[in-house]
């Protein structure tokens, strides 16, 4: 995908057996900021009730065609599928869509993360998850080709050719950024080993709950952090003091609902930090109407990068932000979560979940110094059973 300037997008998106619109929308909200913050805009939604998604073109080809139509008639640069398209399904689509851009939600997310890459290291990941990405879709790349070949019943061509020639061009290159890769990991694993044994914590959420801005609160430092997706992709390791207790902090890439399989692989070595760490500090977005879904999706990721049998902190981050629907005590409708005030998901959260956790506004500063308190209870802790019989921290 080229580079992206501000251009008007469309998203298309489908309701399978369980899921209901309104979660639907929230998805399709989701990729809407995802486009934004690759430099995309627009809020037309495009949504079909199926029970699957069609093996040919994702979505019927009436609904196709509507898209299609609307596309050509308000001079829309990209249409956005929020699931990841097989090479067929692309190539199909783009012949009934052939005034824009066909994107799916992998692409895209690969889009962000190389235009959020900075350090080399983080270059070459986000490279080798786009030829993951491209080697299996480089058919549909020679089409154009197949033109070219020679008349009915004959085989071989320049389409397949060239093919050929790119696969292998393709696979050399993801076996040289696997070395490359390699040996950056293995100067990280050193530069691990020399921090000595400091207690650990990293910083894990899903993408923009203020992973970054809690990180410059705790450790006075200045890591970037805005209100975009993805804002931090290396992973930042600083050295943090709570009174006479020190440990090492580490800022980790957020995770996100369908994260690329190509990117969870990619980034598997940088998140040696999450899987090295004595506590995980699951920051969330209290504010976010999904944020019990984005605990999960963080959950998954951790399980597939096998750092799901570590001690967790969960810390509720943007209580200022937090809203709620008021509840009338007359209704026949069943309280939701979504009627709950701040202390009463408070005191729920705390009365059914064992997970230690605190409330906090990283923005407004609420609830910071009992964050304090419980960091150096937990870290206190865990340094006196490493050293029985240093007692200065006492």
């Amino acid at each position: 995908m080229d580079t992206i300037n501000t251009e008007k997008a469309v998203f298309v998106g489908i309701i399978r057996d369980g899921e209901d619109e309104r979660k639907v929308n929230e998805y399709l909200d989701e990729l809407q900021f995802l486009a934004t913050t690759a430099g995309i805009d627009g809020d037309k939604k495009f949504i079909q009730r199926l029970s699957r998604p069609e093996s040919s073109t994702y979505i019927r080809s009436g609904k196709l065609q509507e898209v299609a139509d609307y596309v050509a008639a308000e001079a829309v640069k990209y249409v956005i599928f929020d699931d990841e398209l097989t090479g067929i399904q692309q190539r199909n689509i783009e012949k009934t869509i052939k005034t824009a851009s066909v994107i799916d939600r992998t692409s895209l997310i690969l889009e962000i993360f190389a235009q959020r890459a900075k350090t080399s290291y983080a270059k070459m990941q986000v490279e080798l998850a786009k030829y993951n990405y491209m080697l299996p879709r480089l058919a549909g790349m020679w089409t154009h080709l197949e033109r070219q070949r020679g008349g009915v019943g004959t085989r071989g061509g320049m389409g397949e050719t060239q093919i050929e020639i790119d696969r292998r061009i393709v696979k050399d290159r993801i076996s040289k950024l696997k070395e490359d890769l390699k040996k950056v990991d293995r100067q990280m694993a050193t530069q691990r080993g020399n921090r000595g044994s400091l207690v650990r914590l990293a910083l894990v959420g899903y993408t923009n709950v203020g992973k970054s801005t809690l990180m410059n609160l705790l450790a006075k430092s200045d890591v970037f952090a805005e209100n975009k997706l993805f804002a931090t992709l290396d992973t930042t390791v600083r050295k943090v003091v709570i009174d006479n207790v020190p440990f090492l902090l580490s800022d980790t890439v957020g995770f996100i609902r369908k994260l690329p399989t190509q990117l969870v692989e990619a980034f598997k070595s940088t998140l040696d930090e999450v899987r090295e760490a004595d506590v995980l500090l699951h920051v969330v977005d209290i504010s976010a109407p999904d944020f019990e879904e984005q605990m999960q999706t963080v959950e998954r990721t951790l399980k597939d990068i096998k750092a799901d049998n570590k001690p967790v902190f969960v810390i509720f981050n943007k209580i200022d932000a937090y809203s709620y629907e008021s509840y009338d005590e007359f209704s026949i409708k069943p309280k939701e979560k979504i009627n709950y005030t701040l202390e009463e998901l408070k005191n729920s959260w705390i009365a059914e979940e064992k997970t230690p956790c605190v409330f906090i506004s990283a923005r407004e500063k609420i609830g910071l110094q009992k964050l304090r308190n419980d960091l150096y209870k937990i870290v206190a802790e865990i340094h006196a059973g490493r050293y029985p019989f240093n007692n200065f921290l006492w």
